[in-house]
């Protein structure tokens, strides 16, 4: 078959006519040519793969059959939520027991003191510890029928985690307490659980429980120290009838009066975890082996392929343990073999804990996430450094964007080695959740350290997650897809305007991860989860077209102004400390007033050399008493808040700046880091009604 006329011009040309163009080229030409070919073909071996994704990302969630607009994981297998991922793994016990047997009884828990390396106990030492606390426990009168409910009252350290394991072995119900709830906090939980045992870390703990205790009845009966009991601790215990042992004399008891384990069924509890709240007592959320197992076990589904747990892999511990964020990752870490590595207890020394334990995995939090932001971010002096790491920062972005996250590129090597080196040069899995990130600092994270970076969304109620961003999404600005433990759907927000037909609503979880109720409390159960079992967050959430999930306002916080416009202060705050200057935002009005105020708490860091670009100087706490720089700071965010689509109403009228961050030692921030909004409106009040004294003059 000849070859049309007009395909001619197109045709390759034949060796011989190859071989005489070569003879008209210089050498330095060819030798220029071979080395581009040479190049070219090193990087197509070498070039950067892009991560496969478990299913296809635009379309990560499915509407399912029933009209009410419930959505699943498309990882979902058959018709039934995910409860287990391994046969021999359906309780907490059972994670311990298969961790002991695929890590070939390695290292399980570890610490370490100051400037010396990490000292490990095996997975073996771990479950005989379990079971000689357990059988002390039974010996002392608790069992699965009778007192099951015990205490734990310390900060992160392997006794913690022995002491639940011990729990697990003899299906007892663990309850952790922790100090930044307040004296009358840890009093109410231990008379609402009926706790006669508590485990506590230190003295200081003892005696902020005794305190508690003092001059009024109660049922604590024992308190077992992890560290030495001094004699004077133990003359105070006796005065208030409750006896005070070393967690070592109780191991020597255990082990003198071995009980074989009680293990627990998946539907027994496992922990009483009770929230703090930003308003009230806290809450007693029951959870079950199978509500913990099943929103582990969805997060072994998801990374599965990509990122897969093995008994090679360290965790470092430093998130409170008395939230379940930590304890799921913790399970996860467990029914793998994989090692547990505590913090000192103090996170100013938590770098030099990464770089001594140097881990693989790496929960976070937004907090920390945008302190390392602001210190890369800080450190870029001159322009050139600006430019050159806004340069790298966009080149790592348009990998993600093509599924591509590693740490070997160029960019790597010569910008983001330092921050990586800071968590110990290991790290290959990181998630953050329990509070929003804003989607500029997460791009920016997932890039400078490359890799594997999730987002979380949930609550306690839940377990911890009802939704995770999937492997190869590395897109930030949502929460990602429902677990394939659970089904999420959105109910109208009449009220708001946030209507399900529109994909948007507010998020109700429903699947073996949503708790049992609230510990003797019918009332607030009713509230949470309805007559079909759906949970409600609280939050308002919205479709994207891929199937995922955004947040976009709360609930629960709205509230009218004087003439009738809905105000949900979380939102607007979300918008203002994007402002370069500002670190915190509280944004409060009421039905009594026609705007809002907020009191703005400017970012100590960032404001001395913001204001002195704009002609001020001083410290940072003259800095916030300047009218100027308020009035910088002011319009500011009100620019941010158009940009971000506020409406007029939603906009804050005057602000004022406060030279102390909300904290939980203040008293101002839950241990989650959510505002206390009801202590934040008194602890401002003056500052409030002097703001729209002046307004409504």
């Amino acid at each position: 078959m000849q070859m049309p006329e007009f395909m001619k011009q197109f045709r390759l040309p034949e060796m011989n006519e190859l071989r005489d163009y070569l003879h008209t080229l210089s050498p330095n030409t060819i030798v220029g040519m071979s080395a581009f070919a040479a190049l070219s073909t090193f990087w197509y071996a070498t070039r950067p793969k892009a991560l496969e994704p478990p299913c296809d990302l635009w379309q990560q969630s499915v509407e399912i059959e029933g009209g009410e607009f419930i959505r699943r994981s498309v990882l979902v297998e058959g018709d039934k939520l995910l409860t287990y991922y391994y046969e021999d793994a359906k309780t907490m016990y059972e994670f311990l027991l298969r961790g002991e047997r695929v890590s070939n009884n390695g290292q399980c828990l570890g610490a370490r003191k100051p400037k010396q390396p990490y000292e490990w106990l095996s997975y073996k030492e771990v479950v005989d510890m379990a079971e000689c606390l357990g059988s002390a426990l039974l010996h002392r009168g608790h069992s699965k029928s009778k007192n099951p409910y015990i205490g734990i009252f310390s900060q992160n350290r392997p006794e913690w985690t022995m002491s639940e394991l011990a729990c697990y072995t003899y299906s007892l119900v663990s309850v952790p307490l922790y100090d930044t709830l307040g004296t009358e906090a840890i009093e109410y939980i231990i008379d609402k659980a009926s706790i006669s045992t508590v485990v506590c870390d230190v003295a200081a703990k003892v005696t902020l429980l005794l305190d508690s205790l003092v001059g009024r009845k109660h049922c604590v009966s024992t308190v077992i120290m992890m560290e030495d009991v001094e004699a004077e601790l133990l003359e105070r215990g006796k005065k208030s009838s409750i006896e005070i042992l070393s967690l070592k004399d109780v191991l020597a008891l255990g082990k003198e009066k071995r009980k074989p384990p009680v293990p627990p069924m998946p539907d027994d509890l496992a922990v009483i975890c009770f929230t703090s709240g930003t308003t009230g007592n806290p809450k007693g959320a029951m959870l079950t082996h199978k509500n913990v197992v099943s929103d582990c076990s969805s997060f072994m589904k998801i990374i599965e392929k990509s990122c897969p747990i093995s008994s090679s892999d360290v965790h470092v511990s430093y998130l409170p343990l008395a939230h379940m964020f930590e304890r799921v990752v913790q399970g996860v870490m467990l029914a793998h073999g994989a090692s547990i590595g505590f913090f000192q207890g103090d996170i100013r020394l938590l770098m030099d804990d990464l770089a001594a334990l140097r881990p693989t995995v790496f929960p976070t939090v937004p907090r920390l996430l945008n302190r390392i932001y602001d210190r890369v971010h800080g450190q870029a002096s001159s322009p050139v450094k600006k430019w050159l790491l806004g340069f790298a920062s966009r080149r790592k972005e348009a990998e993600m964007n093509s599924g591509i996250m590693r740490n070997n590129s160029i960019w790597d090597k010569i910008i983001f080695k330092k921050v990586q080196a800071n968590l110990g040069g290991r790290v290959r899995l990181m998630l953050t959740g329990a509070a929003p990130v804003s989607a500029t600092v997460l791009t920016f994270i997932r890039g400078a350290l490359g890799c594997q970076f999730y987002e979380g969304y949930g609550q306690t109620e839940c377990t911890a997650g009802c939704t995770i961003t999937l492997p190869g999404d590395w897109t930030a600005g949502h929460v990602g897809a429902p677990l394939p433990c659970n089904d999420i759907k959105l109910v109208d927000v009449a009220e708001m305007n946030y209507l399900a037909a529109n994909g948007e609503g507010e998020v109700c979880v429903k699947g073996p991860n949503v708790f049992q109720g609230y510990l003797k409390d019918p009332e607030k159960t009713a509230e949470a989860i309805d007559e079909d079992g759906w949970l409600h967050t609280g939050d308002i959430g919205k479709w994207l077209p891929n199937g995922t999930l955004k947040i976009v306002d709360r609930k629960k916080h709205i509230f009218k102004l004087a003439q009738g416009e809905y105000i949900a202060p979380e939102k607007i705050e979300n918008v203002y400390i994007r402002a370069d200057a500002v670190a915190q935002a509280f944004v409060h009005g009421d039905s009594l007033q026609s705007c809002l105020v907020a009191i703005i708490v400017p970012d100590p860091e960032i404001l001395p050399k913001w204001a002195q670009k704009r002609g001020h100087n001083g410290s940072y706490d003259e800095l916030c008493k300047n009218k100027e720089v308020k009035k910088a700071i002011l319009e500011d965010i009100l620019k941010l808040g158009k940009e971000g689509g506020l409406k007029s109403f939603e906009q804050v009228k005057d602000i004022s700046l406060h030279n102390e961050m909300f904290s939980v030692e203040n008293g101002l921030l839950t241990p989650t880091f959510k505002a206390k909004r009801t202590d934040l409106k008194n602890h401002f009040r003056d500052q409030i009604d002097e703001l729209y004294s002046k307004i409504n003059m």
